[in-house]
């Protein structure tokens, strides 16, 4: 079938950077260093640039030209175990029960982000990061292909920004973003079932009359195997985002932060591969009987808004402390819907559901000395999966707890090194997911599957970014 996971297409990574999520669902949640070391409880501190996404209005708090680069490298361990997966026939799916190999060793992803101080009121910036990002590549014979084989999702957003002061107490932001998204899927399709489905019914006879007929070879249909789907799509969309800090006395102060949905139309092909057997003639006459036909693909999905709270309070010249709480609306992401222009197949459908989720965050900083700070927090992000039949395989998503610390060092009075580690530990996610359409029904696309199983996952990311002031 298509790959169906083009739905999934709410993520994306630039120039070769793809990741597997850490944040809910496919975001990223990892822009900015300095917040990893605190687990992103720092979005009313405003140290450094990397405040364009947390919150542009913290912008108003940086002094003069700064530039700040940073690289996270992810390493992600994840293990799935089969839990009776099975055919829409009701038999076996067969193939590998177990998988610990799908994802990346280790991937990296960039992120860059400039400001200037105009004037006493106003700074302009602009931050390039990756918001969403995922890398799953399953074996062609494990006991969920017909489900998903492979996902590659990709993105990059170019977010200028402006912070209006507009008093000692109160500051604004204001961003507009501009997000490429890339993905890359594919997905097995069942033929040894539906011809398993097909056999002694008149379409079976009709079938085999025709390999006949055709001059091909009917005894190599015992030996059939999977045929696969693969596809890609691409698109730019735009959104914007918002910020706002309030200043309640020198040490304290508070932030809330809004960024918008952004509407994309993933288009792209698709391709179907049913070499299934050895003779060329037989795997001719089986895909001209699939309903499967190589063409565009569309897809039309909205990236889910967030809007966060957070705080920050300097406690004396040493200690401080912040959080964040942050409400993501997955519930933009229900059925999708994935259409195949110019065919006679109807639409594969995937049911997500998604439930709107939030994310709770606490840190802390510790001046050791005049150029060291130690910083660490934890923070708690729930799933956006409603349940376990509908958890699918492109993201087996559960909720997890995140454990980080870092430090920021001063190499000079102009630059600075940000590093930072974060250990995300991920309940096991149980996962029983049936496709609603099986290979032999008309006016739709889909394999009728059943995927049952755990997913257990636990995940290391090492950051380091570098920060110049002039």
């Amino acid at each position: 079938m298509k790959p169906k996971f083009l739905a999934i297409a709410v993520a994306t990574t630039l120039a070769a950077a793809s990741l597997p999520a850490h944040a809910s669902g496919y975001r990223f949640g990892s822009q900015s260093v300095s917040a990893q070391s605190t687990a992103d409880a720092n979005g009313a501190e405003a140290l450094d640039a990397s405040t364009i996404y947390a919150n542009p209005a913290g912008l108003t708090r940086l002094e003069g030209t700064q530039i700040t680069g940073g690289v996270t490298v992810v390493m992600p361990h994840s293990t799935f175990t089969d839990g009776g997966s099975r055919r829409f026939t009701g038999t076996g799916s067969g193939g590998l029960t177990t998988q610990d190999s799908y994802v990346p060793d280790m991937v990296a992803a960039p992120s860059l982000y400039f400001s200037k101080r105009i004037d006493q009121r106003w700074t302009a910036g602009v931050g390039l990061f990756v918001p969403y990002g995922t890398k799953l590549d399953y074996d062609n014979n494990w006991s969920g292909r017909y489900a998903l084989t492979n996902v590659k999702l990709e993105s990059i957003n170019l977010n200028p920004s402006l912070g209006f002061k507009l008093n000692e107490q109160h500051a604004f932001g204001f961003g507009v973003s501009a997000q490429f998204m890339k993905a890359k899927l594919g997905q097995g399709v069942d033929v040894p079932g539906s011809l398993a489905a097909l056999a002694g019914s008149p379409n079976g006879a009709a079938l085999l009359r025709g390999v006949i007929a055709a001059g091909g070879n009917p005894a190599v249909l015992s030996s059939v195997q999977d045929g696969h789907g693969s596809m890609e799509g691409q698109d730019w969309g735009y959104g914007w985002n918002l910020g706002y800090l309030f200043q309640l006395n020198p040490d304290t102060r508070f932030g809330l932060a809004y960024r918008s949905s952004v509407s994309h139309k993933m288009r792209g092909g698709a391709l179907w591969d049913f070499t299934v057997t050895t003779d060329p003639i037989v795997n001719r006459i089986i895909a001209a009987n699939s309903g499967r036909a190589n063409s565009a693909v569309l897809l039309d999905v909205r990236t889910p808004e967030t809007f966060s709270i957070n705080g920050f309070h300097q406690i004396d010249r040493q200690w401080a402390v912040m959080g964040d709480a942050s409400w993501t609306r997955n519930s933009r992401l229900r059925n999708l819907n994935i259409q195949f222009p110019g065919t006679v197949q109807g639409d594969e459908v995937i049911q997500q559901n998604w439930k709107n989720t939030w994310r709770f965050s606490l840190g802390t900083s510790y001046q050791l000395n005049e150029k060291l700070a130690l910083r660490g927090g934890v923070a708690y992000d729930q799933s956006p999966v409603a349940g376990n039949t509908l958890r699918h395989p492109a993201l087996p998503d559960e909720a997890r707890t995140q454990f980080s610390f870092g430090a920021n060092w001063k190499l000079d009075s102009n630059a600075s090194l940000d590093l930072a580690y974060s250990y995300l530990r991920f309940h096991d996610a149980e996962g029983s997911y049936k496709n609603s359409c099986s290979p032999l029904m008309s006016g739709c696309t889909g394999n009728g599957e059943l995927t049952r199983g755990t997913w257990q996952t636990h995940m290391q990311l090492v950051s380091v970014a570098y920060t110049y002031k002039f």
